[in-house]
């Protein structure tokens, strides 16, 4: 399980950092454990996605610029999201092709930029990280990590090695829940008819956890679970991978704890 010690950069994102610290807390427990030595910045920006999204390129390329500043020299850069590593990763060089320098060290970064899943499985080469977990787990495929990153394999093969998990998958896997960004205001009504869809797959599994690789799918998914009364909870894979409390997390029909969560081969 011991991988060959690299330095390692955890780009935490905004809603991790503003609502989920404990994923961001979850992903340096699984690095550390295996060996990498994991540093943070605290002057990383928001890595500019909304405002690019929204056609406000001139305002992305600022928060990207310094992002590419803060993030220089080091290491891999590891995000819990693979939203904002394929910004990184395919549209700062986009943001940038007109300005030479900056285009160069956009693709320097690029080069060394990685969602958490897909970092354990194709750059250290772990699929085991240790970790034990209670329940039944399907996979939801988050948007930008599938179709910008191509990850799909890599929570599924990390996944199956959690001892005490079952893995099972749900119909449409590769439907979007609905969230989107921005997209999900403005055509709010598409976006909730999505998020309905996704709910009834997550339930034709029988699973009682759906483990996601981004927080702002996690987020639209538990409302719709919530709304719906259903008990099933959807996690982010850190929080499978790297234990800690996830004691909160309620079933909305009793409120009782549920148990078996997040607990690892360690405690």
């Amino acid at each position: 399980m011991a991988a060959d010690r690299r330095r390692a950069t955890l780009f935490v994102t905004c809603i991790v950092d503003q609502i989920y610290p404990e994923i961001g807390e979850a992903v340096v427990r699984v690095l550390e454990r295996l060996g990498v030595e994991v540093h943070f910045p605290p002057d990383q920006l928001c890595c500019g996605q909304p405002a690019f999204n929204s056609g406000f390129w001139d305002e992305a390329r600022i928060v990207a610029g310094r992002n590419i500043e803060v993030l220089r020299g080091c290491g891999d850069v590891v995000a819990p999201s693979g939203s904002c590593a394929t910004m990184i990763r395919h549209f700062y060089p986009e943001l940038f092709a007109d300005h030479p320098a900056l285009h160069a060290a956009a693709l320097e970064l690029a080069g060394r930029t990685y969602e958490f899943s897909e970092y354990l499985v194709d750059v250290l080469g772990v699929t085991d990280v240790g970790a034990r977990f209670e329940g039944a787990l399907t996979v939801h495929d988050a948007c930008h990590g599938l179709r910008g990153l191509g990850i799909k394999r890599q929570p599924r093969e990390l996944l199956r090695h959690v001892a005490g998990a079952q893995v099972v998958e749900m119909p449409d896997a590769e439907r979007c829940c609905g969230f989107g960004g921005l997209f999900a205001i403005k055509l709010g009504h598409i976006s909730e008819a999505l998020a309905a869809d996704k709910a009834a797959s997550i339930r034709a599994s029988g699973a009682a956890y759906a483990v996601t690789c981004d927080a702002s799918c996690m987020t639209q998914i538990n409302g719709v679970l919530s709304r719906n009364g259903d008990r099933c909870r959807a996690l982010h894979i850190a929080q499978v991978l790297g234990g800690g409390d996830l004691g909160a997390l309620q079933s909305p029909e009793d409120g009782d704890e549920v148990a078996g969560v997040g607990r690892d081969s360690e405690d």
